[in-house]
Formats: structure tokens, C-alpha cells, sequence
């Protein structure tokens, strides 16, 4: 069997350069090579899928998130086990299960569904966006977070992005998801959340630009920002809380830590408004 590498430079979607740098990285980084690529911004999501699905055949399923699912097929998958290893169960036959995963090549994940279940699982490939919002729907009952307070998470790594959304998810949040700085205004411009919390460093317009832009326009300056960053001395937080940010989120990420400032800033917020 190929290699996913090989198969996106045959397709054309990266250069072997790229994939040699990207392959250095997974050696320190010890994550996904699709993850990888995507953090470099070489890649999205929907571009891994059908060079996945056209090298392999595998069928791919998209906009599944507001089909009918009844709780029975929903059971045969702990929520835990879904948002962990991010696979949704979207039919089952007989003795077949259709399971939406985002990568083809876990096997493991694969052979413990089928001891879960009992079942012969049949994997059909999606986005793990598409598969994030089947669970936040379907398991965590959120409908996208409606009648929670909406909070716009910028981060372009999606592993440190789902963390924080599946954290704010179950707190009863509604959470916007933007892989970049650029996304990020456009959606602080259109939804109007109640706060955002971005990295200080993305592709297109960084945190600082982000914050910049955000309290320079009248819709949205009153919107507080934190900061989330892997730079976290005492000499950091002081110039991100001076530049005007309200608070500042250290990483890794710790859900519980993501969790309590938000509710701490959203609460001053309420009282200043008041």
C-alpha cells in the first residue's frame, strides 16, 4: 500500500519538497502526516479526502450532519470514544456498520469498533470538521451550540481547535471555528460573538493583527480577545495583556484552564456592561 505522502505528490497537491519537510516535522512532532500538512497550510481537509477516496476507492459522505439518527445506532458508540478518536456511526445493515472516519488507514481505531459492536464495520471517509459537527449535534445535543453564547475560536492547528470546542461544546457554547486570522475577522464581523480566542500565530493575520483589526472596527471592538500561545513567560502575558488582550491562555491546552477564563471574562464583561 502507498503511502498517504506519496499518493498527494502523485496527485499533485504538494511537491516532494514539501512532503520532505513535512516528514522531518512528524519525526519531531510525532503526529499525523494529513495533520502535519495541514498545520503547514499546504493542504485542507477536502483536498486529503478525495485524493484518499480517488486512489482507494473509498466512498466519502458529506453534509451528513443533519441527517436523522436514531439513539439506538448512536449508542453503539460511546460520545467519548466518537470526539476521541473522531468517528461518527451513520448507518447500520445486518451485520454491517457505517462509520464516517476521518482516516482510512487506522486500523486500530477500525478493529476496536468491530469488538465494540460486533459488527463488520464499513469506514466511508469525511472531513473531521463534517464528523466534529455530527457529534457536537448528535451526541452533545448542542445544534450547533444554538441559544449558548457564541465564542469564536481562531487556532490553525485543528487538534488544539477541538479541544477547546468540544470543552466549550459541553459547557453549552456555541463555538465558531476559524483556521486563521483572516476567517476569524470575517466571522467576528458576521456573528458577533461574545468573545474570541485566538493564537498568536496563523497563517494570514496573526493574533496581534486579529486583536488590531477587531478593536478598530465599531461592530466589533467591544468583543474581550484571548490570547492562546506556547509562549507563556511572565514577559509574554505582560505584552499581550498591555497590547489589549483580556486574558491569556498558556499551552498545552488544559480544557478545564480554557474553560474557567472564559466564564471569568464573560462575567467581568457582563458587569462592565452593566
Amino acid at each position: 500500500m502507498k503511502h498517504l505522502g506519496d499518493i498527494l505528490v502523485e496527485a499533485e497537491i504538494i511537491s516532494k519538497k514539501t512532503l520532505e519537510r513535512a516528514l522531518e516535522r512528524q519525526k519531531s512532532e510525532k503526529k499525523r502526516l494529513g495533520v502535519i500538512l495541514e498545520e503547514m497550510g499546504v493542504i485542507n481537509e477536502d483536498e486529503l479526502t478525495d485524493a484518499l477516496s480517488k486512489q482507494f476507492n473509498f466512498k466519502t459522505i458529506k453534509n451528513f450532519v443533519g441527517h436523522a439518527y436514531s439513539q439506538e445506532l448512536l449508542d453503539m458508540l460511546p460520545s467519548d470514544f466518537a470526539m476521541k478518536k473522531l468517528v461518527f456511526p451513520l448507518k447500520q445493515k445486518e451485520s454491517m456498520l457505517a462509520v464516517a472516519i476521518s482516516d482510512p488507514f487506522d486500523l486500530e481505531t477500525m478493529e476496536m469498533l468491530s469488538r465494540m459492536t460486533g459488527l463488520q464495520i464499513i469506514p466511508v471517509l469525511a472531513t473531521r470538521k463534517e464528523i466534529l459537527d455530527a457529534i457536537s449535534v448528535h451526541y452533545l445535543k448542542s445544534s450547533s451550540g444554538a441559544g449558548g453564547e457564541a465564542i469564536l475560536v481562531a487556532e490553525d492547528s485543528l487538534p488544539v481547535a477541538t479541544v477547546i470546542q468540544m470543552a466549550l461544546i459541553k459547557e453549552g457554547y456555541k463555538v465558531l471555528l476559524a483556521s486563521d486570522g483572516l476567517e476569524a475577522l470575517k466571522l467576528a464581523m458576521s456573528e458577533r460573538p461574545k468573545l474570541i480566542i485566538t493564537d498568536s500565530i496563523m497563517p494570514r493575520m496573526d493574533g496581534y493583527g486579529l486583536l488590531r483589526a477587531i478593536k478598530a472596527n465599531p461592530m466589533t471592538s467591544e468583543i474581550p480577545v484571548i490570547m492562546l500561545t506556547s509562549k507563556a513567560s511572565t514577559e509574554d502575558e505582560q505584552k499581550a495583556l498591555e497590547f489589549g488582550f483580556s486574558d491569556f491562555i498558556p499551552k498545552p491546552v488544559q480544557p478545564m484552564r480554557v474553560v474557567s477564563r472564559v466564564k471569568h471574562i464573560l462575567e467581568l464583561t457582563k458587569k462592565y456592561r452593566r
